[in-house]
């Protein structure tokens, strides 16, 4: 099928698998392709570029309009192993560079906590990882991007050539332009494994205080946290924190192939009419969870697969939640607000809404970009299934006030619920990313789900 002929319309969804919409899908083989869609005559409604659909909300949907489906636009142009460069299409993901580069001595700088996002995906979110205390996000390890805007074609731009739209494609949620590749800075490993200190604390002051205390003498730092848990025991936690092991601290079984990665999954969730999350099964699988933690644990030898992606081991995990989807609330208040953390965390406990997925970071200080999530502060994110109770959206309603108050924000990748007049308050530069994104895009090509869900465009 040719790129320009695209395949009839499909309903489309995120991670979250809510609010599905119709669009047209091209599939570009090629960064020449994926440029030359911008050259056709534009369509009614505008188009937006997809990777591999992780974001959990809308941003890479556009009802009644065009999707591009970059994941066939894949592969390296670019390996320089002395300087630990790569240069990387905008469809490849991060277990395509993991695959081939982890065997070679490199890693990516930031992951979240899939692989399967695609290196375009990563500059929309402009995600973050374990390291951001340390390493900040994606775009701070980016030399250049291939970036294609409607007003000026195709273009190389870099933080120092061209910040003011380098910095607005870092987390634009594809709404400046399409990027067709990225070269990415490295980071060098001599193993694959991981050396894991583990904390399992009684409460959220022990692990507050833990990460304050601590979390600058590693590398990478994430808690599970128990959001039903209550009283006494609220926040109880198991703090993982760790680094990558040099050669001389593997064991023998892990010396001989120091390097070893390996891809792939163990199962596939199958489909499910019914939702198998509910308050029940949650607060015994977080007992379970939470008791067969060490309780103090030094320098556990972990893959990658372990530490950083479990739940890649499971392809489409989120069946689990059933039909109706799940939804994921991720926000980030400044260090010296840990009061309104704390408080929204003991509102979360007693709603009773089951969460199992739910983790707690420190965060580095701020980038330049003006829709880039991260700043210096706590980042709590948790998942819950969609359908849980009507009760919790006006919970969250409420709780993404008391964020905006305390000087927080919400993450637009996992955003599928937030009311737009907040945006403002959470994205101050607001005003400033949409003169960029104006300049680069006068007709309003390209749109999404999202940017007229939150007002964007």
């Amino acid at each position: 099928m040719s790129p320009t002929s695209p395949d009839a319309r499909r309903l489309l969804t995120g991670w979250a698998r809510t609010a599905p919409s119709p669009a047209s899908v091209l599939h570009p083989t090629d960064t020449d392709e994926l440029a030359a869609i911008l050259d056709a005559p534009p369509p009614p409604r505008g188009l937006v570029a997809r990777g591999l659909g992780r974001s959990y909300g809308d941003p890479a949907q556009n009802a009644g309009g065009l999707v591009i489906d970059t994941t066939g636009v894949r592969g390296i142009s670019h390996l320089d192993l002395e300087q630990g460069l790569v240069t990387a299409a905008a469809g490849t993901s991060l277990d395509d560079l993991m695959r081939w580069l982890v065997p070679l001595g490199w890693f990516v700088p930031v992951t979240p906590g899939t692989r399967q996002v695609t290196v375009g995906g990563a500059v929309a979110s402009d995600i973050h990882g374990k390291n951001h205390h340390h390493a900040g996000s994606w775009c701070q390890h980016l030399d250049a991007l291939t970036l294609v805007t409607p007003a000026h074609g195709k273009r190389r731009i870099t933080p120092s050539s061209d910040p003011a739209l380098f910095w607005a494609t870092a987390g634009g949620m594809g709404l400046t332009g399409v990027v067709l590749d990225a070269t990415i800075r490295l980071k060098r490993i001599e193993t694959s494994r991981l050396l894991v200190d583990t904390d399992r604390t009684r409460d959220l002051d022990e692990v507050l205080a833990l990460m304050v205390e601590g979390d600058h003498r590693y590398d990478y730092s994430v808690a599970w946290i128990d959001l039903m848990a209550k009283g006494a025991a609220m926040g109880r936690s198991i703090l993982d924190r760790g680094r990558f092991a040099h050669l001389d601290e593997l064991d023998r079984r892990s010396s001989g192939d120091p390097l070893h990665f390996e891809s792939g999954t163990l199962a596939t969730f199958p489909p499910l009419p019914v939702n198998l999350v509910n308050a029940a099964t949650i607060k015994a699988f977080n007992e379970v969870w939470y008791r067969k933690a060490p309780r103090r644990r030094r320098g556990a030898l972990q893959s990658i697969t372990q530490f950083f992606h479990p739940l890649d081991l499971v392809d489409r995990w989120n069946r689990v939640y059933g039909a109706t989807g799940l939804l994921q609330w991720q926000f980030v208040v400044p260090l010296d607000a840990v009061e309104e953390l704390r408080s929204i965390i003991g509102e979360l406990s007693t709603s009773g809404a089951p969460s199992f997925l739910a983790v707690l970071k420190r965060m580095g200080p701020a980038n330049p970009g003006p829709l880039s999530f991260p700043i210096e502060g706590w980042t709590l994110a948790f998942d819950v299934p969609a359908d849980v109770h009507g009760g919790l959206a006006t919970l969250l309603d409420r709780l993404d006030e008391r964020v905006v108050a305390a000087g927080g924000r919400l993450y637009l990748a996992k955003d599928s619920r937030m009311r737009p007049e907040l945006l403002r308050a959470m994205y101050p530069r607001l005003d400033e990313w949409r003169a960029v994104r104006c300049e680069a895009d006068p007709q309003g090509l390209l749109a999404s789900d999202l940017g007229r869900r939150l007002h964007l465009l």
